[in-house]
């Protein structure tokens, strides 16, 4: 297993590395293959699977912002713009242009959001992904037959990217390891180590498969935990003060039949001042979402009644046939970590969506804030500021042009093992070498055996919510068939990674349990 062969090399690690990467979510992963693209001899530790906790809860869209537009923040939407266009032509097997219509229901509405989006597409440059128009009220309710009829003056048609945030996270971890650098889950730091001079020079982690713990030692140690900074940097210094406030954003799935088109509904305010989404997605809806401030992160956080309800009732005015409770498939928390400048401070609006670099005394290098489309400057930044410390000869960042493990430009959206890219060709082979991995997984969805084997194989999934939730998305995208899978995901998985009864037996138990959080009752 490469798992086993990549923690064979740290155990056998001489001399030590140049960096060490803790967390494998979107941040973590881009600085890692940064870091080794640039020549530098990295490993990268996640606590849990890769992208586990923010990075696989997004809205599934790779956008500039039309929402910091709006508040004047420029400069953010430039980078993420720039990023944008980067993204889709280095990972077009994932990526896609994603049309979206702003309905207009008041006469100033059309050239309003209109004009505002043509500004959009000015700063897009020679990335835009198509001009923003209006269209008429007869044009909008054939691209959103399903709309609410009653009052629609027109609407604002806008481009943006669409993606799946998981699996380019996986392609990343991939993409790390095709450059021979290291990239584990399910690797828990323990301690930051430090030298007599109290100077960090590597860490403590425990393989949370199998329960060792070991110490590597690096150079510089980059912290990229997400809403688990703090943690890391409360091993670094005792009374270290948070420096980040999650803040909760909740998506429900939707049957297509809500969002019938290939169109995306975009709600410009809702009764808190903010937008929201309806995204067609690998064959279902995704609205979404919330902004709530929590006290506390956590890797399952679970949604409010209040935060579901408020999605559906904006839903419902915007659907001729209002969105229920029992007609969600699955419902999804994620925490993004903000950056808060001023503890206490209530207002999302006023804490940054842009990153932050931190460089602690005894050379704990951290990163906060950001998000899943800026992730490749995010990195950059993080590997430039490592460089300037470092004061060696700065090596020439490659990843703006870096194709992503995976990448292919001739994918058919009806084909459902498009989004593996240049990898469905090993997929393919795995069938032909065994026609039993080409059985289905369910009657109602089109995922087969080798998907499964080629997670455990070549993507690192070592239990079952890894596969479910992370590697083909049936958990997000409908839990209760997605409990229905999970024995015979627990079979496959048991072949190839030489378990027995027992361990399918508790790993269908903790899927259920898990999957249980995602269904409405």
């Amino acid at each position: 297993m490469e798992r086993d062969k990549l923690i064979s090399r740290l155990n056998n690690q001489n001399p030590e590395l140049d960096f060490i990467v803790i967390g494998g979510g979107a941040t973590g992963l881009g600085i890692a293959l940064d870091a080794v693209s640039r020549g530098y001899d990295v490993a990268l530790f996640e606590q849990s699977d890769f992208t586990k906790s923010t990075s696989s809860r997004s809205t599934k869209l790779v956008h500039g912002g039309v929402r910091y537009l709006a508040q004047g923040d420029v400069k953010l939407v430039v980078e993420a713009l720039r990023e944008r266009g980067l993204l889709l032509n280095n990972a077009p097997h994932l990526c896609h242009n994603q049309p979206f219509i702003i309905p207009s229901y008041h006469g100033w509405e059309g050239p309003f959001y209109t004009t505002g989006l043509m500004m959009y597409d000015i700063l897009a440059g020679s990335r835009s992904l198509g001009g923003s128009r209006y269209l008429s009220r007869n044009s909008v309710l054939t691209q959103l037959p399903t709309l609410k009829q009653e009052r629609l003056k027109g609407g604002t048609l806008y481009f943006d990217g669409q993606f799946d945030d998981s699996r380019l996270g996986i392609n990343l971890m991939q993409s790390i390891l095709d450059r021979n650098a290291i990239a584990i889950n399910y690797m828990q730091v323990q301690k930051l180590e430090k030298d007599q001079n109290g100077k960090i020079c590597g860490v403590t982690v425990k393989d949370l498969i199998n329960g060792n713990s070991f110490k590597v030692m690096s150079k510089w140690v980059i912290n990229a935990g997400g809403v688990f900074v703090d943690d890391i940097m409360s091993m670094d210094k005792s009374d270290h003060q948070p420096m980040v406030r999650p803040s909760q954003g909740v998506h429900i799935t939707l049957p297509k039949e809500f969002l019938p088109g290939d169109v995306a509904l975009m709600i410009p305010k809702t009764d808190d001042g903010r937008v929201l989404f309806a995204v067609p997605w690998l064959g279902k809806v995704i609205v979404g979402t919330t902004d709530t401030l929590v006290d506390r992160h956590t890797l399952e956080p679970r949604p409010l009644d209040a935060e579901i309800d408020f999605i559906l009732n904006t839903a419902g005015r915007y659907f001729h046939k209002a969105p229920q409770r029992r007609d969600i498939l699955s419902v999804f928390a994620g925490l993004r970590p903000l950056a808060a400048p001023q503890k206490g401070d209530k207002n999302t609006k006023e804490i940054s969506r842009s990153h932050k670099i931190l460089v602690s005394q005894s050379g704990l290098v951290t990163i906060v804030g950001g998000k899943w489309t800026t992730y490749r400057q995010m990195a950059q930044d993080v590997v430039d500021r490592l460089e300037s410390l470092i004061g060696d000869t700065p090596r020439r960042c490659i990843t703006r042009n870096l194709k992503i493990h995976g990448y292919s430009e001739s994918n058919d959206p009806t084909d459902p093992l498009s989004y593996y890219g240049s990898d469905e060709l090993g997929i393919r082979e795995l069938i032909l070498s065994d026609s039993t991995l080409a059985e289905p997984l369910s009657k109602n969805y089109p995922y087969i055996a080798a998907q499964v084997v080629w997670a455990v194989e070549r993507e690192m999934a070592q239990h079952v919510e890894d596969v479910l939730a992370r590697r083909i998305r049936m958990l997000f995208l409908d839990a209760r068939e997605s409990i229905e899978m999970a024995p015979r995901v627990a079979e496959i998985m048991a072949r190839e990674l030489h378990k027995g009864k027992s361990w399918i037996e508790t790993e269908i138990n903790s899927y259920k349990a898990l999957a249980s959080n995602y269904i409405i009752n």
